[in-house]
């Protein structure tokens, strides 16, 4: 099948998330460690075997169980419900969960919990910068460090779930892994979606409770590959934000190219803009700053 019949195929498909609340739309187009681990974590180049060290036992598993608060009320995306062309799998880290497809060799769906208290453990927290390619992935299906090498200078290896809101060396060192990586312009990566994350931050870290964070990759018709393994390339980035105290919602979408950020959109427009429907099984009572 040709990407272009491949991207055309995904009008069909449809994620369900525990509970039995369907969402449509988006697939339509597809404490602290101890001092010595601090150091384990800083070398700048990790191994295999160093990386699936990184992990739990229940992480290793093709499974959110282990990661399900990341999710509002702890409901995640039903993987069953993907469509086996996408070879979908759930990834749990300390701190973030991830819709992997080993199609798009890229993060469908990254799901963050934060609080304030997270952001203040965050705040200082040395980035390694050691990517790696994640080892619970089967070498067919995942990205690899050559995709993103000095061969294909044209995109960044963009973080879903931000380096800035890990509070641990070993939550660092997870989101570094290609797994929570897109394809992204250098320009939008450090400047206007770097301004989208800041901006989050700032409200959570003045929210009264947890805000739950949705990011992750739009592929329209026509998106382009990168690298040896042909990595697919969004054409569009989201981010949507899910306060649980207001119930209040709203969500950003940027072109992958250098732009602007604009007024975030509430959660209806999000719908209608990206097709998801990430907040259906919520009540969402408003969106920032309106009632």
């Amino acid at each position: 099948m040709t990407r272009r019949n491949l991207a055309i195929g995904f009008t069909t498909l449809a994620i369900l998330f525990s509970g039995g609340v369907q969402a449509q739309g988006f697939f339509d187009l597809v404490k602290h460690a101890l001092p010595h681990e601090k150091q384990e974590y800083r070398s700048g180049t990790i191994s295999q075997d160093q990386a699936l060290d990184l992990y739990s036992a229940q992480q290793k598993l093709p499974s959110f169980e282990a990661c399900a608060d990341q999710f509002p009320a702890s409901k995640p995306i039903n993987v069953a419900s993907v469509p086996p062309k996408m070879k979908a799998m759930a990834l749990c880290s300390d701190h973030f969960a991830v819709l992997y497809s080993q199609t798009t060799r890229t993060p469908l769906i990254v799901a963050e919990r934060l609080s304030a208290a997270q952001l203040r453990d965050a705040k200082g927290e040395q980035r390694t910068n050691a990517f790696y390619p994640d080892p619970r992935i089967p070498m067919e299906g995942r990205a690899e460090l050559i995709d993103y090498s000095k061969q294909f200078p044209s995109v960044d290896r963009g973080h879903q779930s931000p380096a800035g809101d890990q509070p641990t060396p070993k939550a660092m060192a997870q989101s570094f892994a290609l797994s929570n990586m897109v394809p992204q312009d250098p320009d939008n990566n450090r400047k206007a979606w770097n301004k989208v994350e800041s901006d989050v931050r700032k409200f959570v870290q003045r929210a009264g409770g947890d805000v739950f964070v949705f990011t992750g990759p739009l592929f329209d018709k026509g998106f382009e590959t990168v690298g040896v393994h042909k990595v697919w390339k969004p054409t569009r980035l989201y981010k949507l934000v899910y306060d649980a105290s207001s119930q209040r919602a709203w969500g950003y979408v940027l072109e992958n190219k250098p732009v602007n950020v604009e007024k975030p959109m509430d959660y209806a427009t999000f719908v209608q803009t990206t097709g998801l429907h990430l907040l259906d099984h919520m009540n969402v009572a408003g969106t920032a700053g309106r009632g």
